[in-house]
């Protein structure tokens, strides 16, 4: 009886690790998607106008190529939201939305979260 309990106990902490994980990555996947939207023209003025990213299809040569940056997402968040050289603060976008782009951006790049 004991080795029963122990083989669903396990089985079912098994299912909701599984589960656990699956729904992270379709989370993960819709708030990419969301961030490669935002910044092909979501954004305004939209990222891909100044910015080269090859997953983008964005040709910009204002701001740097971030293929080449590699930024990571926390460098990424926080240019959005302050402004770095001659590029302005995006005020108008929401946490969430300069997550996306973020996170988006870093994993396009192969940088790190």
């Amino acid at each position: 009886m004991k080795q029963i309990f122990k083989t669903t106990f396990a089985g079912l902490m098994l299912a909701a690790a599984f589960t656990s994980m699956h729904a992270a990555n379709a989370g993960d996947a819709a708030t990419l998607e969301k961030g490669m939207q935002l910044f092909k023209s979501g954004a305004v003025p939209a990222c891909a106008v100044c910015h080269t990213l090859q997953s983008a299809g964005a040709e910009g040569a204002i701001g740097p190529d971030l293929d080449e940056m590699k930024p990571d997402q926390q460098r990424v968040a926080k240019a959005i939201k302050t402004g770095i050289g001659q590029m302005p603060a995006f005020t108008t976008l929401s946490d969430d939305d300069i997550t996306a782009i973020a996170r988006y951006v870093a994993h396009a790049t192969g940088g790190s979260k």
